[in-house]
């Protein structure tokens, strides 16, 4: 299933409306011309900025009559900080359409090799640019690698696939934001031994086995004392990984950590707050407060989650930043113009009760 944004232009008089000024003050401020106040100059700027409004750019575009289609072909499903991303390329639209722009969302099974490689190919000769958020197998490599050959600008969105011919990666790094995950479970346990549970939507996922190894990585450096258990693969669905995540609770007793990879974080949640462990009731209460529970991304879920204190830490990437990199990104390629590598450098933060934004 498709969707089309088609936006109206931004213009010079949208920018003035915003920045509460007129026209002529706008395109003074513009060309650097005297006799604008120092604060109406940072007034208009800003409007400027928040819009990531760039005239001339704009106006070239328009003169030469280019119009150009993105698609983003994006999961399936009720995945949250997909939904976020999806969201903010919606906000996008009369930045987009200054630029004759317009994007396409196109929803697959990202877990499925074969379905999302159908998903690429299909967009062959259709578009000037894909972004995708792609999973780390041979005939997902292979269908991005014909797109290049047949001329299109493909990034990969959140989820690499180095090995392929993809133009660029718009994402955090996820080996850096699995350490922070295993440094924060570490030392959130404490001093308490016991199991770590991981619970992720599929190690094919390139951001989920990244951030995997590297959560390892340091569970086995730092905090030898913490077993971690294998990984489950809840295809970041509610009910699979609540129903997984509930018979591993219930046969060890001993877990006091939780790292969840990816979505799926209502049906982690639920578990967790099961009062049954091996058919006896735990004191009227679940494990909630009992284990550490570390996940992804804020959002409405994870933000009441993490009030609650089920959640002890959000490790978040900003989903905002990274819809409107790719598409810059893949606007740069289609131009032949260079990427603002440091504009385009999506970080991570974490996110805790006491500093929820």
């Amino acid at each position: 299933m498709a969707e089309t944004l088609t936006p109206t232009a931004l213009t010079l008089k949208d920018i003035a409306r915003e920045a509460g000024v007129s026209l002529a003050t706008v395109d003074r401020v513009l060309h650097n011309r005297p006799g604008v106040r120092p604060d109406t100059v940072r007034r208009v700027k800003a409007a400027i900025e928040r819009n990531a409004f760039q005239p001339h750019v704009a106006a070239a575009e328009l003169a030469r009559g280019r119009a150009r289609r993105f698609a983003f072909v994006m999961p399936s499903g009720p995945n949250p900080f997909m939904q976020q991303i999806e969201a903010y390329l919606g906000e996008m639209s009369a930045w987009l359409a200054a630029r004759r722009l317009s994007v396409e969302t196109v929803a697959t099974d990202v877990f499925d090799p074969s379905a999302l490689a159908a998903s690429l190919e299909a967009l062959s000769g259709d578009c000037d640019g894909v972004a995708v958020v792609a999973l780390d197998h041979p005939g997902v490599r292979a269908a991005i690698n014909d797109l290049v050959d047949a001329g299109t600008k493909v990034v990969t969105l959140v989820s690499d696939v180095p090995s392929s011919r993809r133009h660029h990666y718009v994402g955090i790094d996820n080996i850096a934001a699995g350490r922070t995950a295993g440094a924060l479970v570490g030392r959130l346990v404490g001093q308490r031994s016991g199991k770590v549970a991981i619970v992720a939507g599929s190690q094919g996922l390139r951001d989920h086995a990244e951030r995997i190894f590297g959560f390892n990585q340091v569970m086995a450096t730092e905090f030898p004392d913490l077993g971690v258990l294998p990984v489950l693969e809840g295809r970041d669905e509610d009910d699979r990984s609540e129903q997984l995540l509930g018979r591993l609770l219930r046969s060890h007793a001993d877990i006091v950590g939780l790292y969840n990879v990816g979505a799926g974080t209502q049906g982690v949640a639920k578990a967790l707050n099961d009062k049954v462990l091996n058919d006896k009731v735990l004191n009227e209460v679940g494990r909630d407060k009992q284990v550490v529970f570390v996940g992804h991304d804020v959002t409405a879920l994870t933000r009441r989650l993490l009030l609650q204190g089920v959640m002890d830490a959000a490790i978040s990437q900003n989903p905002g930043h990274e819809a409107r990199a790719a598409v810059r990104v893949l606007l740069a390629l289609a131009r032949g113009e260079p990427i603002l590598r440091e504009q385009e450098k999506i970080r991570i933060d974490i996110v805790m009760r006491d500093n929820l934004p």
